[in-house]
């Protein structure tokens, strides 16, 4: 069984852009949002927020994303409300 993603894991790729699929979809990780840890839960919930362009919004479901540099992670991506123009964020959940 793969070990359990933590926030570190995802760490360095902060700013950089992930692909999907043909490379219709490129997303920036943007931020990685961390929770408390929780009593007995041995792990800290933490959520990526990715930003894209606005417009062609990529649907909720689960994708294969490539760094740039060849880093791939299968990972469960929603949009989410995005106030600030001329993008859309997504963000996938760890919890």
């Amino acid at each position: 069984m793969a070990e359990r993603p933590t926030p570190e894991t995802f760490q360095p790729f902060v700013g950089q852009t992930f692909k999907i699929g043909d490379g219709r979809y490129a997303f920036e990780l943007a931020n990685i949002e961390v929770g408390a840890e929780q009593s007995g839960w041995g792990f800290r919930p933490f959520t990526l927020i990715f930003q894209g362009p606005p417009g062609d919004v990529l649907p909720e479901g689960m994708y294969a994303l490539a760094a740039d540099g060849g880093a791939g992670f299968d990972l469960y991506l929603m949009p989410i409300h995005t106030p600030a123009p001329g993008r859309q964020d997504y963000q996938s959940v760890f919890a």
